[in-house]
C-alpha cells in the first residue's frame, strides 16, 4: 500500500485456519477500548474507525476471510474503500452528470445537424469540470484517509500475528 489508489485491494495468508482467523477477529473487536471497530459475520468481516474519530472520509476495510487452497492456513481478501454512503453519494453525482451531459449532447447535436445554433453545448464543459472536481476531492478524500488505512491494516496485522489471542 504505498500508492494511493481507488478502492485499494490486497490479499494475505495466513497459517491459521479459518475459522481461528475469523475468532481472533471476533475477540479483538469485542475488547474493550479497541481502536477499530466492526463486525464478523459469517466469512465477511468488516473494520471501521470508531464513531467519534470517523470524518467524511474515514475508510473501513472489508475482508474475506477463505480457507486456503493448500488446506493449510486461510486467505485473506481485503478491499479498502469509503463508507457506503460516501461511496453512493460518488457514484449518484458521476451518474447525473453524466445522464445531464447525454441529453445536451443529443439535443445539442441534433441542433447543429439542422443548421441551428446549440448554445446547450456549454454545459458539457461544465460537465467535464464537475466531474474533474469530483475526481480531484476523491483523491484528496483519500489523502485525507490514508493513515486512516494504515491504521486498519496495522490492527489486522497485530489479530493475526499475535500469539494466544482468541
Amino acid at each position: 500500500m504505498t500508492a494511493i489508489e481507488i478502492r485499494p485491494r490486497f490479499h494475505q495468508e495466513v497459517p491459521l485456519s479459518q475459522e481461528e482467523t475469523l475468532a481472533r477477529l471476533r475477540t479483538a473487536l469485542k475488547r474493550p477500548g479497541s481502536p477499530i471497530i466492526g463486525f464478523v459475520a459469517d466469512h465477511h468481516v468488516t473494520l471501521k474507525i470508531p464513531y467519534d474519530k470517523q470524518h467524511f472520509w474515514s475508510p473501513q476495510l472489508a475482508l474475506e476471510v477463505e480457507p486456503h487452497e493448500s488446506g493449510q492456513g486461510a486467505f485473506i481478501r481485503g478491499l479498502f474503500g469509503p463508507r457506503p454512503s460516501v461511496w453512493l453519494m460518488f457514484v449518484f453525482m458521476y451518474s447525473i452528470i453524466g445522464v445531464i451531459c447525454l441529453f445536451v449532447s443529443i439535443t445539442g447535436f441534433s441542433q447543429l445537424s439542422l443548421g441551428i445554433p446549440a448554445p446547450v453545448l456549454w454545459v458539457l464543459p461544465i460537465g467535464a469540470g464537475l466531474a474533474l472536481f469530483l475526481y480531484i476531492s476523491a483523491k484528496t478524500g483519500e489523502r485525507l484517509g490514508k493513515d486512516e488505512m494504515y491504521q486498519l491494516k496495522q490492527f489486522l496485522d497485530e489479530v493475526l500475528m499475535a500469539p494466544g489471542i482468541a
